[in-house]
């Protein structure tokens, strides 16, 4: 009998018992989580501050506790990683993810308790591995081993109370000895800072082994997957490495590189699987290859409230709290910002991302992206889901690849005109840079409504305008903040140039 079918008779079987439930008891499920989370923390210095021994119901919670961003955590927070007990969350808590959501110079620490990452974090690898197999009952994925893209810790922002890494690494740091001996690379490698150092040796390191699975942030994994390619001189990956079978992704959005992707992995036998794994949690895994969407993971230790995006204000704050609601009341096609309470300790924590839900019979949703990486400068309310898709079909017609983009508002130049500006680094270009802009910006009025009545006649928004990038600009803006590699992201929107502005002048040099 070969693992898979092992596997399968241990756990999946019981596992597939309580996904059925998902979508007949989601508010009895949900209620549950709370309740368990709530009664758990109510003798923590949080829970005696917002009485949560006397809490009975959401309705309750709700009402007793208001929503919270960093910065509102931030205090308990610094006083966990002192070393304080009973903080947020029973207990001491040793481990904080740095978060890199953002290019931003400021660091946030989300707390990962042992709770929590055995609950959340390694959770959802095993859901993904029974979906997986669901779909792919012949998988052969045991047969050879894992090639899994980290970040790093961080020892330089360590306390005597805590430790901090990059929530791979600490997953890395903290997973069972099982997982670690069929992992490339070596631990030592996958903890390096350096992620120039650490392409070129995990690379090396992969190159002759037998992979037959990749998890990773598309973007990264790219640059490692081209490394390989160059080592061992093939122009496929099928001729390195026969037998790989799926491509585990998240963190990005996976459009602007699965045509790059089919390029150096021709196998017909190849699968890509999204999942919405965050420092904050580990939320919605793909079931279904054929639909984009993601199954929401209700029974882990998390619960979800929604707001609905146009109950935001300018900083992505709500501002009716009597408009969010709990999962069981969310409707199909809003945009909606997300907020948890988790047994890291988080509390109707807004994490700062968008979602649509496809659909309630089980909760799906795709991440539209981020509450503060849009932009409205005119009305036009112009999402990351939009821009995705926009740059989708213009790279269908022109034949292109896009590396890296971001975009921002022109609010009025010379000759008093506003319009976006995109920085684009191709990374196969296209014959006409103006027509991918032409076809880029018919997308997005065909896409969002908003957009196309501010591009009507060009009152309001003239034509966008694309600048080309240099090759590996986004890479060297990146290296010269200190967040090249691991799990950092590009802005893909924003109302602010500054952004932009860094680029242009970096492109320039």
């Amino acid at each position: 009998m070969n693992t898979t079918k092992v596997l399968y008779n241990i756990y999946f079987k019981r596992r597939q018992k309580s996904i059925r439930k998902y979508s007949k008891y989601t508010e009895s499920i949900q209620r549950k989580v709370l309740r368990r989370l709530i009664e758990k923390a109510q003798d923590t210095q949080w829970g005696k501050e917002h009485a949560y021994g006397d809490i009975k119901s959401y309705e309750d919670y709700a009402a007793c506790v208001g929503v919270n961003t960093y910065e509102e955590l931030k205090g308990y927070i610094q006083m966990m990683r002192e070393g304080k007990k009973d903080i947020l969350w029973p207990g001491q808590v040793r481990w904080f993810a740095k978060s890199s959501g953002t290019t931003n110079d400021k660091s946030k620490f989300i707390p990962v308790s042992y709770d929590g990452l055995k609950k959340i974090h390694y959770a959802g690898p095993r859901d993904c591995l029974y979906f997986y197999f669901s779909i792919n009952p012949k998988s052969r994925l045991f047969s050879g081993k894992s090639l899994i893209l980290g970040g790093s810790h961080s020892p330089n922002m360590n306390t005597a109370g805590s430790l901090v890494g990059d929530l791979s690494a600490i997953l890395i740091e903290n997973a069972p000895k099982p997982v670690n001996l069929t992992r490339i690379p070596k631990k030592e490698i996958a903890l390096l800072s350096d992620f120039e150092e650490k392409r070129d040796k995990i690379a090396r390191a992969a190159v002759a082994a037998n992979i037959t699975n990749i998890s990773g942030v598309p973007s990264w994994m790219l640059s490692v997957l081209n490394r390989v390619l160059e080592i061992s001189g093939e122009k496929t990956l099928d001729k390195v490495w026969p037998n790989l079978e799926v491509f585990f992704h998240g963190g990005v959005a996976f459009t602007p590189y699965r045509d790059q992707y089919k390029s150096i992995i021709r196998s017909q036998n190849m699968h890509y699987m999204e999942t919405y794994n965050a420092s904050e949690g580990f939320f919605g895994i793909q079931n279904d290859l054929t639909d984009p969407a993601m199954m929401l993971m209700i029974d882990y230790q998390v619960f979800y409230e929604f707001c609905p995006m146009d109950n935001l204000d300018t900083n992505g704050y709500p501002v009716d709290p009597a408009k969010i609601v709990p999962l069981w009341e969310v409707e199909t096609g809003v945009n909606y910002a997300m907020l948890i309470s988790t047994s890291c300790g988080l509390w109707r924590y807004l994490i700062g991302d968008t979602v649509k839900f496809t659909r309630k019979d089980p909760y799906k949703f795709v991440i539209t992206g981020r509450t503060k990486h849009f932009i409205n400068a005119f009305g036009e309310e112009l999402i990351v889901d939009n821009a995705e898709k926009g740059i989708q079909q213009a790279c269908i017609a022109t034949g292109a690849l896009v590396k890296d983009y971001t975009a921002a508002p022109i609010f009025m130049d010379a000759n008093a005109k506003c319009r976006h500006q995109w920085m684009i680094e191709f990374a196969k270009q296209p014959a006409s840079v103006d027509e991918f802009a032409q076809i880029l910006d018919r997308s997005l009025q065909a896409i969002n409504s908003d957009y196309e009545a501010k591009r009507h006649k060009d009152i309001t928004l003239q034509p966008l305008e694309i600048i080309t990038a240099k090759a590996g600009l986004f890479d060297e803006w990146l290296k010269g903040k200190g967040k090249l590699g691991g799990q950092h992201k590009i802005p893909r929107l924003s109302n602010s140039r500054q952004y932009i502005e860094e680029l242009i002048a970096l492109n320039k040099q």
